[in-house]
């Protein structure tokens, strides 16, 4: 039966919808279906392998993706919106029950928004875990993509569908939205070269969401994100446009780090496609917008306090005359100081370096702190921001 006709259909509310015989017996109508125990997967299943015209389920579950394109119509409702259904089918006879599904509307500012995708790739990093993995964060979940006409872009009970056009989830879906941005960029400010790009890219970013609050990570129940998960933020292309103040990285800065990452000759050399290179400044102390400290080491002393430190060097990209204030979240066990907390440029393109310490205890009671310190101009013009992370290696060189 065709939903487009926006016909009222007969609907019947089938519980935990766990019985395919009875679902079978229902025939051309919609089925309620309440998922109380986490069963939405088995639910949706069940639905499928009968011959009902449509599914309304109720779930707690907020991770959809999996069930977004399945062979039949359905609806999802959160336990909030399902009531409303549920009341419907306790104080309306069988007779009369009925509904109909409506495709044609769109919903827009929906809160809260972003979150990050249970799917999303997190940090660290295996092979470099002193760098944050992920840089940064974009839009992947539920994306209209192009797609080769002569590949089914959905199966369904009749047989398959063909289009242009596919909704989609992923990373691959999430990168081109952030190439997309480095292109702008890039046609904005024709001079930036990579690093500056993904440094306005990552201190312009959004740690909160549609509704002023954390992003929150659905891969954990909706608890905060953390940069693990989040890395710098959620991209903010306007702010990206003029960022005020970037973290340049050069290739000489790469090669030591590839050099203190032990690194063969053979091995760099591959990378860099030259011979001509020095190691003996290496250094994991990459010029680049995040910190990451280690703690919970294998230490013999597991008591007292443990500093680390950081220099970074930032360039002026905005006003010629302009000075910058050091600001940064407290963060749990740990002390930050930075020296100095005053920036003062003269001119464009000068460069200014500060020095970040993190002093806490050798080993911490929580496995991940996360804080960020920012970088405010005087005027309040420009705000960089950069994320700071104090994750246990030994959990986390586990994920």
């Amino acid at each position: 039966m065709d939903l487009t006709t926006r016909q009222d259909l007969p609907v019947v509310f089938m519980n935990e919808c766990d019985s395919i015989n009875e679902l079978k017996k229902i025939g051309q109508k919609l089925v309620v279906c309440y998922d109380k125990e986490d069963q939405i997967r088995k639910q949706v299943q069940n639905v499928g392998s009968s011959e009902v015209t449509g599914g309304v389920f109720i779930t707690n579950t907020s991770d959809l993706g999996f069930l977004l394109q399945s062979s039949f119509p359905a609806v999802y409702l959160n336990l909030e919106n399902g009531e409303i259904i549920l009341n419907y089918m306790k104080t309306i006879s069988n007779e009369t029950k009925s509904a109909r599904f409506e495709f044609e509307k769109t919903r827009i500012g929906t809160k809260p928004a972003p979150k990050v995708a249970r799917f999303s790739s997190r940090g660290p990093s295996e092979s470099c875990p002193f760098i944050l993995k992920p840089d940064i964060m974009g839009p992947g979940d539920y994306i209209l993509a192009a797609w080769p006409p002569d590949i089914p872009s959905s199966h369904l009970r009749d047989g398959q569908a063909f289009s242009d056009f596919n909704v989609l989830s992923g990373t691959s879906m999430a990168c081109p939205h952030l190439a997309g941005v480095a292109a702008l960029l890039k046609q904005a400010h024709p001079d930036w070269n990579p690093a500056t790009i993904r440094s306005a890219m990552m201190t312009t970013s959004d740690f909160l969401d549609s509704s002023l609050q954390p992003i929150q990570d659905i891969g954990t129940q909706n608890q905060v994100a953390t940069p693990l998960a989040l890395g710098a933020g959620h991209v903010n292309p306007n702010k990206a446009l003029n960022p005020g103040l970037v973290y340049n990285v050069s290739s000489e800065d790469y090669i030591r780090l590839l050099c203190a990452l032990n690194f063969t000759r053979n091995q760099i050399q591959t990378i860099t496609r030259s011979a001509s290179f020095d190691c003996s400044n290496s250094t994991l102390n990459l010029n680049y917008p995040s910190f990451i400290a280690y703690f919970n080491t294998n230490d013999t002393v597991a008591n007292g306090t443990t500093v680390q430190e950081f220099e970074r060097t930032l360039t002026n990209i905005g006003d010629e005359m302009s000075t910058y204030w050091a600001n940064f979240t407290q963060m749990e066990e740990l002390k930050i100081s930075v020296e100095p907390d005053r920036l003062v440029f003269k001119e464009k393109y000068e460069k200014q370096s500060y020095k970040l310490s993190i002093e806490g205890p050798k080993m911490l009671k929580n496995k991940v702190v996360h804080g960020s310190i920012s970088w405010i101009e005087s005027k309040g013009q420009f705000i960089s921001k950069t994320a700071i992370i104090d994750p246990s290696i030994a959990d986390t060189l586990a994920l």
